[in-house]
């Protein structure tokens, strides 16, 4: 295969073909699916993967489990504590509101998801009216929906690639600046996150936006007017196939549209929803009969419309893998498989939910832990909730008070379904300084099963700490890699450092590597050197 120039970098010293990266999340597939997976499907393009390729069975996400932290901890090698993103919905006490031009007093939610977006009845997220302000890098995105920031140059909107703190860069910037092509499709227009704080580390996004309603004007005329594409799994895999399609094109060297020649990206890749939806719908349509998804069991034996969500992930990773074999790239590619996050519980009979909740899976009997607080007299400035409850108080100062108030309850009855509070020194260590504004003041991952929510519609979520949020799947291949088990504890983080390696780039270069000691991922020594491992034909 002839190298291109997007094949080479500006430096002297990498001037041959690189290796290629194509990185993939299956969001909320655990390890466990893997397996069970591999062993009832051994011809799969999972188990051809795995056949030559290092699978590791103790890789963790980031903590919490969140889309937008785990899928920097694979663009960045860091964690919260380096970039500061704890949740797609999160809080900062030291920024504005949107639309307030940085007056009054700071303090603001930071809604780095669909709400951004300038309509949500279209696919792509909509777009700028005539006449009105955007950025052509960002067109789905309204600035008016921005959150704001006092500079020593006045007030400055606040996009996404412009949260992360510490200057934390991306594996996307390091490899663009390198003069290689770079490509992502996820499920939001925010997710121009990966741009990184110099804003040009992508040189494509496709970002169809998940939570659209725009069923009816792509495929599903008879859909409810009010229904998105997570509303069931059938449409999320319809969804999930216009990224894939996007992938195909990008293998063969176009962009997008599929109507440009633009050169094979040096990184490129999408995540998968269908998994995950399918993990957390109560009722899911299939025929004229309707099912719940999840889980059979207590040890991950898929519902069918889960079963049928894995089939479709295996047949389109197969597409990617056929792709490139007959472009003759599929030596030249590290085919890397993960997950953001994964979803708990995995055992349905464990489901707790908020008191009033009538979902027919679930016990009705949590408290919601804001509820305490402010019946307590503290001051909540937002709480984000999901199978983990993230607090920022509207004073730092009334950590001690908050920490006395759930602390009774819980020696009192639990009805908050505390596991373990995370405060002060304890919560510090591990994710940063609360008195700074951007870390949550409290953290709170409850017993597994428990859910802050009483949404009929979902029987699992993501976002804590267990290991059924956790433990996903990774697999890192390539023909010339030999079968590798590797048991020992990894984290996401890592492959981000494995990334550059392999494209022959320093791993040192990404901020978060350097602050956290991110480490390559293990038992793959060869790969990225020039003489050995799995390089170009």
């Amino acid at each position: 295969m002839a190298a291109t120039a997007q094949d080479h970098g500006r430096d002297g010293e990498h001037q041959r073909q690189r290796m290629r990266v194509l990185l993939i999340s299956v969001d909320g597939m655990h390890e466990a699916d893997l397996v069970q997976y591999i062993a009832t499907h051994p011809k799969s393009t999972f188990a051809k993967l795995a056949k030559h390729g290092v699978e590791y069975t103790h890789a963790s996400t980031s903590r919490p489990s969140d889309s937008f932290p785990g899928l920097l901890a694979f663009a960045t090698g860091g964690s919260p504590l380096s970039h500061g993103v704890f949740y797609d919905d999160t809080y900062d006490a030291t920024l504005y509101p949107p639309g307030s031009n940085c007056t009054g007093t700071p303090g603001t939610e930071v809604s780095n998801f669909e709400a951004l977006d300038w309509d949500l009845t279209k696919l792509d997220g909509g777009s700028a009216p005539a006449g009105a302000t955007f950025d052509p890098r960002n067109p789905h995105i309204n600035p008016a929906n921005l959150a704001l920031r006092k500079t020593a140059n006045g007030c400055e909107q606040v996009w996404p690639h412009l949260y992360m703190k510490h200057h934390t860069n991306t594996i996307f910037e390091i490899i663009h600046e390198a003069g290689l092509r770079t490509a992502w499709s996820d499920k939001h227009p925010a997710y121009e996150i990966l741009n990184g704080p110099s804003g040009l580390g992508l040189d494509e996004l496709y970002a169809p936006e998940i939570n659209s309603t725009s069923l009816q004007a792509n495929g599903y005329p008879n859909a409810p007017a009010t229904a998105d594409w997570t509303t069931d799994p059938t449409y999320t895999r319809t969804y999930d196939g216009f990224k894939v399609k996007v992938v195909l094109n990008w293998i063969h060297g176009l962009d997008q549209s599929g109507t440009n020649k633009v050169g094979v990206p040096a990184i490129f890749g999408m995540n998968f929803q269908a998994v995950s939806v399918a993990q957390k719908v109560t009722v899911a349509m299939e025929g004229t009969s309707s099912t719940r998804g999840g889980y059979l069991d207590a040890v991950s034996a898929p519902t069918l419309p889960l079963q049928q969500s894995l089939d479709f992930v295996d047949a389109s990773l197969g597409q990617m893998y056929e792709a490139l074999e007959s472009s003759k790239q599929l030596q030249s590619t590290l085919f890397i498989v993960g997950a953001k996050h994964g979803q708990s519980p995995i055992d349905v009979t464990k489901l707790h939910m908020l008191a009033g909740s009538t979902n027919a899976y679930a016990k009705p009997d949590v408290s919601d832990p804001m509820d305490l607080l402010k019946n307590g007299g503290v001051p909540v400035a937002q709480e984000t909730a999901d199978d983990v409850s993230l607090i920022w108080l509207n004073s730092h100062d009334d950590t001690a008070k908050a920490v006395s108030i759930l602390d009774a309850d819980q020696m009192n009855g639990n009805s908050t379904h505390i596991q373990t509070l995370y405060h002060d020194a304890a919560l510090s260590t591990i994710w940063g300084n609360p008195a700074k504004g951007r870390v949550p003041d409290l953290i709170i991952q409850p017993i597994p099963g428990t859910i802050y929510s009483k949404s009929t519609a979902k029987l699992a979520e993501h976002g804590g700490l267990t290991t059924d949020d956790t433990n996903t799947l990774l697999v890192v291949s390539n023909p010339k890699l030999e079968k590798k088990v590797v048991d020992t504890p990894v984290t996401n983080m890592q492959v981000a450092p494995t990334v550059l390696k392999a494209l022959g780039l320093d791993p040192h270069k990404l901020v978060a590597v350097q602050r956290e000691d991110t480490k390559v991922l293990p038992g793959l020594e060869t790969v990225g050197d020039d003489d050995r491992g799995a390089h170009s034909e």
